[in-house]
C-alpha cells in the first residue's frame, strides 16, 4: 500500500501555488476599468490565517495512506477550504465597497477560480474512493457547494461585482433562465419524437442506416453559427410567403431557427444511442422471448426497449448537455437565453456580466448530467 496519496498531494500543491501566485480578487473604480489584482496572502490579517487551516489539513492528509477515512477527510477539508475562501472573498468585497452609492467593483480573481476548481477536483477524487454507488457519489459531490449556497442566501457575497451585476439585472436574468429552459425543452421533445423512431428504423433496416448516418454526420460537422445562417433565408422566405407562419413565430431570426438547428444537432447522438442500445441486447435473450411466443411488438416493448433504455438515456444525456451549451450561441439570432447576457458582457468588456451568463449554464449542464447519470445507474442491471 502506498504511503501517500499522489493525486491529492499534486492537487494540494497546485492549490497552494494558485493561492500564492495568482490574484485572489481585483478591485476597480468601476465595472469597465481593469482592476488592481490583490493576492490572498496580502488580505489575511490576524485570525484570517486560520482560513488556510483546511489547506494544511489537505497537505497532511495527502501524506497518509489512501483509505476511505482519509478520502472522507479530504472531502470535508476541500469543502471547508472552498467555504473559507468564498467567505474571505465576500468579506474583502465588503471592506472595499464604498457604500451604496459607490460604483467601485470587487471581482473574483484567477486565484479564487483556480482554487475553487481544484477544491472540487479534490472532492470529486475523494468521492470515488469513499463509495462505489453512483447515487451516493452524486449526493456527496453535490453537498460540497451547500456552504457556498448558504453564503449566497445569507447575503454575505452581495458586495462582489458578480452579485451586483445580478442585482442590477435580476429580471433580465430570470427571463434568460426561462428562455434557456424553453430552448432546452423545445429541443428535447421534437428530438425524441424524431430521433427515437429513426433509431429504431436504422436498427432494423440497413437501407435506412446507410444514408442516414452520413447525413447526420455532415450536419454535426457544420458550425453552429453557420447552420443558423443557413436557416435564416429559407425561414424568412416561408414567413414572407405565408404570413400566418410569421404569426406563429416562424421567421429568419428568433426561437424557431434556433430550435430547428438544435434539433438537427441532437439527432446524431440520439439515433446512434438508440441503435447501440438495441444492438446491445443479447441475441439469446431475443431468441428466448420469441420462443415464449412474443410478437414483434411485444419483443420490442417488453424486452428490447427496457434493456436498451440505459444506453438510450445516456444518449439523451449527451443531447441535453450539448443543447444547454449550444443554446448560448442561439442568442446571436435573437433566441435569448443566457447567451444574450454573455454576449452583452463581451460587447461591453464587462467580465462579471460574462460570468453571469456563463456560470448558470455550467451549473445547468452539471445538474442535468448528474440527474441523467443517476437515472442511468438506477436502470442499469447490477453487475456480477
Amino acid at each position: 500500500m502506498p504511503r501517500l496519496n499522489p493525486v491529492l498531494l499534486l492537487l494540494a500543491v497546485l492549490l497552494a501555488l494558485a493561492l500564492a501566485g495568482l490574484g485572489f480578487v481585483s478591485h476597480a473604480p468601476n465595472r469597465l476599468v481593469s482592476g488592481e489584482s490583490m493576492g490572498l496572502l496580502s488580505l489575511l490579517h490576524g485570525g484570517g490565517w486560520l482560513r488556510l487551516l483546511p489547506l494544511a489539513g489537505l497537505a497532511v492528509t495527502a501524506c497518509l495512506p489512501p483509505r476511505r477515512t482519509t478520502s472522507l477527510a479530504a472531502l470535508l477539508l476541500a469543502e471547508a477550504l472552498l467555504f473559507t475562501l468564498t467567505q474571505q472573498a465576500g468579506l474583502t468585497a465588503q471592506a472595499l465597497s464604498g457604500g451604496e452609492e459607490s460604483i467601485a467593483r470587487t471581482s473574483l480573481g484567477g486565484g479564487y477560480w483556480a482554487a475553487a476548481a481544484l477544491c472540487l477536483l479534490i472532492g470529486s477524487d475523494a468521492v470515488t474512493h469513499i463509495t462505489a454507488q453512483r447515487g451516493l457519489r452524486l449526493l456527496l459531490g453535490a453537498q460540497m457547494v451547500l456552504p457556498v449556497v448558504a453564503l449566497l442566501v445569507s447575503g454575505r457575497l452581495d458586495a462582489l461585482s458578480l452579485m451586483q451585476e445580478y442585482a442590477n439585472r435580476e429580471e433580465v436574468f430570470n427571463d434568460a433562465l426561462w428562455q434557456h429552459l424553453g430552448l432546452l425543452g423545445g429541443t428535447l421533445l421534437p428530438s425524441l419524437l424524431i430521433g427515437l423512431p429513426l433509431g429504431v428504423l436504422c436498427y432494423r433496416s440497413a437501407r435506412w442506416r446507410a444514408p442516414l448516418f452520413p447525413l447526420l454526420n455532415i450536419i454535426q460537422t457544420i458550425p453552429s453559427i453557420a447552420l443558423f445562417g443557413l436557416l435564416l433565408a429559407p425561414l424568412a422566405g416561408l414567413a414572407a410567403a405565408w404570413p400566418w407562419l410569421g404569426r406563429l413565430g416562424i421567421s429568419g431570426i428568433g426561437t424557431a431557427p434556433a430550435i430547428i438547428a438544435l434539433v438537427l444537432y441532437s439527432l446524431l447522438p440520439l439515433v446512434r444511442s438508440v441503435v447501440a442500445g438495441l444492438a446491445s441486447v443479447p441475441a439469446h435473450v431475443q431468441e428466448a422471448a420469441r420462443g415464449m411466443g412474443m410478437t414483434r411488438g411485444q419483443l420490442f416493448r417488453q424486452v428490447l426497449l427496457p434493456l436498451a433504455l440505459p444506453v438510450i438515456l445516456s444518449g439523451v444525456r449527451v443531447v441535453a448537455v450539448q443543447t444547454v451549451g449550444l443554446a448560448m450561441v442561439a442568442a446571436l439570432i435573437g433566441a435569448g437565453g443566457f447567451g444574450a447576457i454573455m454576449f452583452q458582457g463581451l460587447l461591453s468588456s464587462a467580465l462579471d456580466l460574462v460570468l453571469l451568463g456563463v456560470i448558470p449554464v455550467v451549473l445547468m449542464a452539471v445538474v442535468i448530467d448528474g440527474l441523467f447519470t443517476f437515472l442511468v445507474s438506477v436502470l442499469e442491471p447490477p453487475r456480477r
